[in-house]
């Protein structure tokens, strides 16, 4: 069995750090950005995201091909950290230039850097993500890599949203583009960074060949049911994830209200969307945390459903948290709760996507960890394609108002859309949470299942 090392794990939670904290933002204030800053129609907006989120997804696969069939000295996955980084840290600044165009032109623009960022993104987070196949052969030590780097990617998570607004007024204005320009220079730099310290600091141990043709990759990927149901399980996650993330900035505008101040033993402090969304992040380090030893002890496919059924609740019982000085307090103890459960999830799902890996490589004798590791990506992206567009176009469904002038001159939003944005973030992700539970109850890959697998690998496998 592979003995791996305490820096080897600090150094793959770089990885996420880095990825996550583009993430994040992408996916939390990307839309609020297109609409209400860039200049986008929240319809065009919406379609956006959907279409460039989709070619990304449809690319992972693609991706994942290509780096389960690279071999170099540094392995198979860890060489395009390196190769990667600088296209990464540039094409996240393009998404966030606003050029002094007409709205045709911007929108090409948007369409243009978008799908170079998610392109570039596909190029080095399929490779990372299936490095944790080849890290270590022990089912439970997956699980401890995963926790590190979701707990160092809720961290970098924390510091990127926590910070986004106060670092975008100083260097410009957060309601002006090159706030928001400036300040995604600063993030993209440390992403950078990041991704050579995971390079650097990491290796991989087993060595898996793939001996069969794409076509038969393909078919035994299709042909794969634990693949498929955490497949859409994950999907489930990504939604509820993203449907709630992308609305808080709206929320917090619109309902919330822009100038809201709490008291905390007698020091007041700003309630923004960041403090939101930041204390989220940190608290979902506390779910990463728990995860490994609850997951030892229940089984993983059981964490998950408890889990879920824990969201299931929580966010219908945020719907009915009223506007008031308590109510913002309930609202916070909430997000921490909520928080904490989506926390344990992160890992778990990828730790699955391993078990995964595995059971394909015995029942099918192909060594895709980076194809089954993709699609793990590919849930995550269309997860976001569909929870981004479907906020933007609920609003605009609902009579939203992101025109400047109208704003300026007093306009107020409808009822309906104050509806919209309160449901976003209660009923529809709990009903994402539901659908989860059904859908992970056939997954079959149980602890007992996942001991068998490992044990008969162990004989096959050429381990460093």
């Amino acid at each position: 069995m592979v003995k791996t090392k305490l820096i080897e794990k600090i150094g793959y939670g770089f990885g996420d750090m880095s990825s996550s904290t583009f993430w994040k933002i992408f996916s939390y204030y990307l839309p609020f950005f297109y609409s209400n800053i860039f200049g986008l129609s929240l319809i065009d907006a919406g379609v956006l995201v959907l279409v460039t989120r989709i070619w990304d997804a449809v690319s992972d696969p693609m991706m994942g091909i290509i780096c389960d069939r690279t071999n170099t000295k540094w392995g198979k996955y860890r060489p395009y950290l390196l190769w990667v980084a600088p296209f990464f840290s540039i094409c996240g600044i393009l998404l966030f230039t606003t050029p002094d165009w007409d709205y045709g032109a911007k929108l090409i623009w948007a369409y243009i850097t978008y799908i170079m960022m998610m392109t570039v993104y596909t190029g080095i987070n399929v490779p990372y993500g299936a490095m944790l196949g080849v890290m270590t052969d022990d089912s439970n030590e997956k699980t401890v890599f995963s926790s590190f780097r979701m707990f160092f990617a809720y961290g970098g998570s924390f510091l990127a949203l926590f910070l986004w607004e106060p670092l975008t007024n100083m260097l410009g204005g957060y309601n002006t583009p090159g706030g928001w320009f400036w300040g995604m220079v600063v993030i993209a730099s440390a992403c950078f960074v990041m991704f050579l310290l995971c390079f650097l600091l990491t290796k991989e141990h087993l060595k898996t060949i793939s001996t069969v043709s794409v076509g038969s990759d393909f078919k035994s990927l299709l042909s794969n049911k634990p693949w498929w149901l955490l497949i859409g399980a994950a999907l489930c996650s990504n939604l509820f994830n993203t449907v709630r993330g992308a609305t808080v900035a709206y929320f917090f505008q619109d309902i919330i209200g822009i100038d809201v101040h709490m008291s905390f033993f007698g020091l007041a402090f700003l309630f923004y969307a960041g403090l939101f969304l930041g204390i989220g992040e940190v608290s979902n380090m506390v779910g990463v945390a728990l995860c490994v030893p609850i997951a030892n002890k229940l089984g993983k496919k059981t964490t998950f459903i408890v889990v879920n059924a824990a969201l299931l609740v929580l966010s219908v019982l945020f719907f009915f948290v009223p506007c008031t000085p308590g109510g913002f307090w309930t609202m916070l103890i909430l997000q921490i709760v909520i928080s904490i459960f989506t926390g344990i999830m992160s890992p778990l799902v990828w730790s699955m996507y391993a078990d995964v890996s595995d059971y394909a490589e015995l029942k099918f004798q192909t060594a895709s960890t980076g194809l089954i590791f993709s699609s793990a990506s590919m849930a995550q992206k269309f997860g976001g394609a569909i929870g981004g567009a479907a906020v933007l176009w609920l609003l605009s469904g609902f009579g939203y108002v992101t025109d400047a002038n109208q704003i300026a001159a007093g306009a107020i939003q409808p009822e309906s859309a104050l509806t919209v944005l309160r449901y976003l973030m209660s009923f529809i992700p709990a009903a994402v949470a539901a659908l989860a539970i059904v859908v992970v109850y056939f997954y079959p890959l149980t602890t007992e299942r996942i001991n068998e697998i490992n044990a008969e690998l162990k004989m096959v496998r050429d381990i460093e």
